[in-house]
């Protein structure tokens, strides 16, 4: 399954990278370092704006390959401020998303929005690295971790000025994030194990959030209908990646999906 490669994958990864930066010394430099105040995730997601877009940043994803030969980080992440989304997902998976952990860093310095990671996180190693790179909020996938672990990652989370984007597929998995104190739920309408989009995923689970939870619909997103219908049943935000690494005009594609009617306007903000 290509889930159990990806974390397989990063296992690896992380090994590596605990040979060169061991623990204790990312805790020092935490500690040394005075940190640029986190921007609030949650707070941008429950913004008054019609629509709640987090815009990704991604390149490449398992599904389908490459999604955007000419991938331009810092001009895209300048597009969608401009364009109206309310935070940025940053892909930091280098072999099956073609992202870089430095993307955090650089792409900070061009916006205001709020920065979520977006990467196979398990390890509380990885929230310290994920601190050092100077995101808002970061990503737990409900299905690779125990209650017991997203309860601990989400308290660091908190510890560290960040907020917890806990991904949910199913009722298990909704009952195992908000009993480890989720505030933010995030459902995937994409399943992980076969990478097919079941659209009726979210529409099924958002009724079962408990009300205060922060509700995000992720996958397969690419009509403002569809974010219609998903708000009108209680969904706050929408994470829409492929839609918009696809489009040759990322700004119109940007407006129609929130539903702005100068959707045509030039791609180059002024």
């Amino acid at each position: 399954m290509i889930l159990n490669d990806m974390i397989l994958q990063k296992r690896k990864d992380l090994e590596e990278l605990k040979q060169r930066m061991p623990l204790q010394r990312l805790q020092r430099i935490i500690e040394k370092t005075e940190r640029t105040k986190p921007r609030s995730f949650r707070n941008a997601l429950l913004s008054a704006r019609h629509l709640n877009i987090i815009a990704e940043l991604k390149k490449a994803s398992p599904s389908e390959g490459v999604l955007r030969e000419n991938f331009q980080p810092l001009r895209i992440a300048s597009l969608y401020e401009y364009a109206g989304a309310c935070a940025i997902s940053v892909l930091t998976e280098p072999h099956f998303f073609k992202g870089r952990p430095s993307y955090l860093k650089t792409v900070r310095q061009v916006t205001r929005l709020p920065l979520l990671r977006k990467d196979f996180l398990f390890e509380r190693y990885q929230l310290y690295e994920t601190a050092i790179l100077e995101a808002d909020a970061f990503l737990l996938i409900a299905a690779i971790l125990s209650e017991k672990d997203l309860k601990d990652l989400i308290a660091l989370g908190k510890e560290l000025g960040m907020d917890a984007l806990v991904e949910i597929h199913s009722d298990a998995e909704l009952k195992k994030a908000i009993e480890a104190g989720a505030s933010i739920v995030g459902i995937n309408n994409r399943d992980l194990k076969t990478l097919k989009v079941d659209p009726e995923r979210a529409q099924h689970l958002i009724p079962h959030i408990p009300k205060g939870t922060v509700i995000v619909v992720e996958s397969g997103l690419s009509t403002h209908e569809e974010l219609l219908r998903y708000k009108s049943l209680g969904a706050h935000a929408f994470l829409i990646g492929s839609a918009l690494m696809k489009s040759g005009d990322i700004v119109a594609t940007l407006h129609k999906l929130l539903g702005k009617k100068e959707a045509a306007v030039a791609e180059e903000p002024t």
